[in-house]
C-alpha cells in the first residue's frame, strides 16, 4: 500500500474511556450495592447504560472503532484474573457462591479473607489488583464479560475492538501467591496461559470481533532476553492460531525499545505505539527496524495522560512521517483515556481563556478525529481547527499566568546547603528522642481520619452559602476535638488532627498555592470507587500565606501529646496533578518545594515538633526505563530535602509512601534524609521491612500493620504478628506502629476498632521485648 492510500485509510480510535459516568454514576451504584441499597440487577443495568453511553458518544464524535472490555467494576487487571480463572484459593468459595460478590471480595477482602495486593499501574496513580500465581496455578477461560460487552456494542451497529491485558504483561505484573517461594517466576506459566488466551480469542471471533487488542505496556520497561523471548514466543503462538481475529498489540507510557523488533516481526496484523513524551523515540526506532510493512499502525499522538491541548500541526507532522512506515496508519491517544477527566466543558469556574488550553477525554476524542480527518483528506479540510489550535497554543505560551519572575529568581538562587539538615540523623535522633519522650514502638496514624458524610455536607453547604465560614469552622473544630479525644483515649502516642478541613491531599494545597487550577468535575479513577480530582499545574508556584498552621496549632492546644503537622510533598504534588509540559519537571518540583519549605518552617515556629511530608508518589513517578531514573531521583530527593531541611535538629521529619514497589528505590528513600518513614506493608506481609533491612536503612520506619483499603478490621493478634515480623528486620528502637495509609475512606466504627487493636498489639509486643 502506498503512503497516499495509507493516509486515505486513516481511522480514529481510542484504547479505553473513563468508566465512571458524568456524575460518577458507577461509583454510586457500586457503593450502593456494597451497602445493600442497590441490587445486582440495578448495578448491572447502570453499568450497561454507561457502556452504551460511552460507545454512542465516541461513535457520534467520529471514532470509527470503539473499544470494548475496558469497562470495569473495579479494575481491568482483576477482570483479566477472572477471565483466565486465576482465582486465589481463599476466594474460590466466594466466587463460586456468587461471582459478583466474589469479585468484590478479591478486590476489597472480607472480615475473614484478605484481598489481593494492590499497587500502581506502571507510573500512573491508577491502582491494579496484583495477580497471585504459583506452580500449581490452573488457568481456565471465562470470556463471558469480554464476549458480552462486544455483543452489546455490535448490537448498537458499531465497529468494536475488544481490549485485553496481554498475556506477557499479565504474568509480569503477577506475584508469587502466599506460601509460594519468593523466587517463583510467574512468566514460567506462559505456556500454560496461552491456550486460555487462544480460547478467549476464538470466543471473541465467534462473537463477531474482527480485531482484538492485546495490551503489553510491560514491554516498554527494561526486559531481559528471557522476557523478550517469552514475548516472541507468545505472539508467534497466538499469531499461528487458526480462525482467530486480527491481533493489534499495544504498548504505551514509554518507548518500546528492545521489544520493538520482537513485535514488529511477530505474526500479528498490527501494533499500537505511543509517540508522546519520551515515547516519541518510537518514531526513529520504528524506522530503524524497517517499519511495519503489511501491517496496521495505530499511532498514539494525542497525550492520553495529560490535559493540555494537542499541537495538531506537530502531530500531523509525526503522522505524515509514519505514513511511509506501515500499510495503514490510524490515529489514537497514547493510552487509554481512563487517566484523564471526562469533559473540560463542564468546568464553569475556569477562566475561558485558560479553558482553551485544556483537553479532557471528550476534547481529546475530538482532536483524534480531527487528526484522522486531516491525515485522510488533507489539511485543507481541517484548516479552521488548525488555526484555532495555533491560537490556543500561543495564548498559553504568552500568558502571564504561566510565569512569575519572583518565583523564578528564588528558584535560581537555591544552593546545595538549602537541601541539607544542620546535623546528620545520628546526632539529631538523640535530640528528638529526648524532646519527644516516646516509648519503644511508638504508635501513630498516617494523617487523615474518616471523611464523614457530615463533613462533606458541611463543605458543600459552605460552597453553596447554606452556612457561613464561622459555622463551617465550628464544625471543623468539633471534628478535631473528637479526633484528638479518641486518639488520647486509645493510647496513640503521636497524634494527628485528622484533616477534616481537607478535600484531598493534593487538591487542598493546590487551592492555596498560586499557579494551580482546581476543577469541579475533573474526576479520575484512582482505584475501585475511589476517584480524585487532580489539580492542574498551570504556572509558577508560590505560597501566599500559611496553609495548615492554624488547624495544626488548634489541635495541639487540645493535648499534651505531640500532634503532627501534615503536608503533601513536592513530588506527589506533581505526580497527582496534571503537570505543565512547558518546562522540566525538576524545575516545577523546586518551586513547589520552596513553597512547602515556608510552610514547614512556619509549623515549627508555631510549636509543631513532628512534621510529616508525604511522598507516596516517589516510586510511582519513577521512570519506566532505568536509563532515565538517575536524573529523576536526583531532583525528586533534592526537592524533598529542600522542603524539610530548614528545621532544627530536634524537629522530627516524617514521610509516608504507600501501594507501590519500594525495593528498587530504597537508596532514594535513604537520600530523602527523613527521620521516620511509614510505608504500606500489611498486604505484602512486611516485604518492605525486609527490603529496608537488606539495604541497611539506618533511620526509623513504620511498616503498616492495618490495610486501610479493605473494610476488614485486623485483630490485635494479627497486628501483633505483623509487628513481630517487622522486628525481625527493624530493631525496636527504630520501629513505629501505624496503619498502611490515611483513614479518609474508612468509616468510624471500623477505624476505632482497628486502631484500638493496633495500640493493643503495640503494647503486647512492647512487653515481649527484652528488658521490658
Amino acid at each position: 500500500m502506498t503512503s497516499k492510500s495509507a493516509a486515505a485509510a486513516a481511522r480514529a480510535t481510542v484504547y479505553g474511556y473513563p468508566r465512571q459516568g458524568p456524575n460518577r454514576e458507577l461509583k454510586k451504584a457500586i457503593e450502593g450495592y456494597w451497602k445493600g441499597r442497590v441490587d445486582a440487577d440495578a448495578l448491572r443495568a447502570t453499568a450497561a447504560g454507561l457502556r452504551r453511553s460511552n460507545w454512542r458518544q465516541l461513535a457520534g464524535a467520529g471514532i470509527h472503532e470503539v473499544p470494548t472490555g475496558d469497562f470495569s467494576y473495579y479494575d481491568h487487571v482483576l477482570d483479566t484474573t477472572v477471565m483466565v480463572g486465576a482465582i486465589p484459593a481463599r476466594h474460590r468459595a466466594a466466587v463460586d457462591a456468587d461471582a459478583l460478590d466474589g469479585y468484590f471480595a478479591m478486590a476489597r477482602g472480607t472480615q475473614d479473607v484478605a484481598p489481593l495486593e494492590m499497587t500502581k499501574w506502571f507510573d500512573t496513580n491508577y491502582h491494579y489488583l496484583v495477580p497471585e500465581l504459583g506452580p500449581d496455578t490452573v488457568f481456565t477461560a471465562d470470556s463471558g464479560k469480554q464476549v458480552g460487552e462486544l455483543r452489546e456494542a455490535l448490537a448498537l451497529g458499531l465497529t468494536a475492538r475488544p481490549v485485553l491485558v496481554g498475556p506477557v504483561t499479565y504474568l509480569l505484573l503477577a506475584k508469587p501467591a502466599p506460601g509460594v517461594a519468593a523466587g517463583f517466576d510467574p512468566l514460567t506459566l506462559l505456556d500454560r496461559l496461552l491456550p486460555v488466551y487462544a480460547e478467549v480469542l476464538a470466543d471473541l471471533r465467534a462473537a463477531g470481533a474482527e480485531w482484538v487488542q492485546l495490551d503489553e505496556p510491560a514491554l516498554v520497561q527494561d526486559r531481559t532476553p528471557a522476557e523478550l523471548n517469552a514475548a516472541e514466543r507468545a505472539y508467534r503462538d497466538l499469531g499461528a492460531l487458526p480462525d482467530r481475529p486480527k491481533l493489534l498489540v499495544a504498548s504505551y507510557f514509554d518507548r518500546l525499545g528492545e521489544a520493538l523488533p520482537v513485535l514488529a516481526k511477530a505474526p500479528v496484523e498490527g501494533l499500537a505505539l505511543d509517540f508522546t513524551g519520551a515515547a516519541a523515540a518510537n518514531l526513529d526506532a520504528l524506522a530503524a527496524v524497517g517499519g511495519l510493512p503489511g501491517k496496521r499502525l495505530v499511532a498514539g499522538v494525542v497525550n492520553g495522560r495529560n490535559i493540555w491541548v494537542n499541537d495538531l500541526a506537530g502531530s500531523l507532522s509525526t503522522l505524515g512521517t509514519l505514513l511511509g512506515l506501515a500499510d495503514r496508519v490510524d490515529v489514537a491517544a497514547s493510552c487509554s483515556l481512563l487517566h484523564v477527566p471526562l469533559d473540560a466543558a463542564a468546568e464553569r469556574d475556569i477562566e475561558p481563556q485558560i479553558l482553551r488550553w485544556l483537553a479532557f477525554a471528550k476534547q481529546k476524542t475530538a482532536e483524534i478525529v480531527t487528526l484522522a480527518k486531516g491525515l485522510a483528506q488533507g489539511t485543507d479540510t481541517i484548516a479552521a481547527g488548525l488555526s484555532a489550535n495555533r491560537a490556543d497554543l500561543a495564548s498559553r505560551e504568552n500568558s502571564a499566568v504561566t510565569r512569575d519572575p519572583a518565583v523564578r529568581a528564588r528558584t535560581a538562587a537555591i544552593t546545595d546547603a538549602d537541601g541539607r539538615r544542620s546535623q546528620p540523623y545520628t546526632e539529631r535522633t538523640t535530640a528528638q528522642r529526648a524532646h519527644l519522650g516516646l516509648p519503644l514502638l511508638p504508635t501513630t496514624t498516617i494523617g487523615s481520619f474518616p471523611q464523614t458524610g457530615e463533613l462533606r455536607t458541611a463543605r458543600a453547604d459552605l460552597r453553596t452559602g447554606r452556612i457561613d465560614t464561622a459555622g463551617y469552622e465550628e464544625r471543623i473544630r468539633a471534628e478535631i476535638q473528637e479526633v484528638i479525644s479518641f486518639q488520647e483515649k486509645s493510647g496513640i502516642d503521636v497524634l494527628v488532627h485528622g484533616e477534616p478541613e481537607r478535600n484531598d491531599m493534593v487538591q487542598y494545597f493546590a487551592e492555596r498555592l498560586t499557579g494551580y487550577l482546581a476543577t469541579r468535575h475533573g474526576w479520575v479513577q484512582s482505584y475501585g470507587t475511589r476517584y480524585v480530582r487532580p489539580p492542574i499545574l498551570a504556572g509558577d508556584i508560590s505560597r501566599p500565606e500559611p496553609m495548615t498552621v492554624r488547624w495544626t496549632t488548634y489541635a495541639q492546644s487540645l493535648t499534651d501529646r505531640p500532634v503532627k503537622g501534615m503536608l503533601t510533598g513536592p513530588v506527589t504534588m506533581l505526580a497527582w496533578s496534571f503537570v505543565r509540559d512547558d518546562q522540566p519537571l525538576g524545575d516545577t518540583a523546586r518551586q513547589v518545594a520552596l513553597a512547602l519549605r515556608d510552610e514547614v518552617n512556619d509549623l515549627e515556629a508555631a510549636g509543631t515538633s513532628v512534621i510529616q511530608v508525604d511522598e507516596p508518589a516517589l516510586r510511582e513517578t519513577l521512570p519506566l526505563r532505568a536509563a532515565d531514573r538517575p536524573d529523576y531521583l536526583a531532583w525528586a530527593t533534592e526537592s524533598f530535602r529542600l522542603s524539610t531541611a530548614g528545621v532544627r535538629p530536634r524537629t522530627q521529619i516524617h514521610t509516608h509512601m504507600c501501594y507501590a514497589e519500594f525495593g528498587d528505590i530504597v537508596q532514594a528513600i535513604d537520600d530523602l534524609d527523613a527521620d521516620v518513614i511509614s510505608l504500606e506493608a500489611a498486604r505484602s506481609h512486611m516485604q518492605v521491612a525486609r527490603e529496608l533491612a537488606a539495604h541497611g536503612y539506618p533511620r526509623e520506619a513504620g511498616p503498616g500493620v492495618y490495610d486501610i483499603h479493605s473494610p476488614r478490621v485486623p485483630s490485635a493478634e494479627e497486628a501483633a504478628g505483623l509487628l513481630r515480623t517487622g522486628l525481625r528486620a527493624i530493631p525496636a528502637e527504630r520501629l513505629w506502629v501505624n496503619p498502611d495509609c490515611g483513614l479518609k475512606t474508612r468509616a468510624w466504627p471500623e477505624t476505632r476498632a482497628a486502631l484500638e487493636n493496633l495500640v493493643s498489639a503495640a503494647r503486647t509486643v512492647r512487653e515481649e521485648l527484652p528488658g521490658s
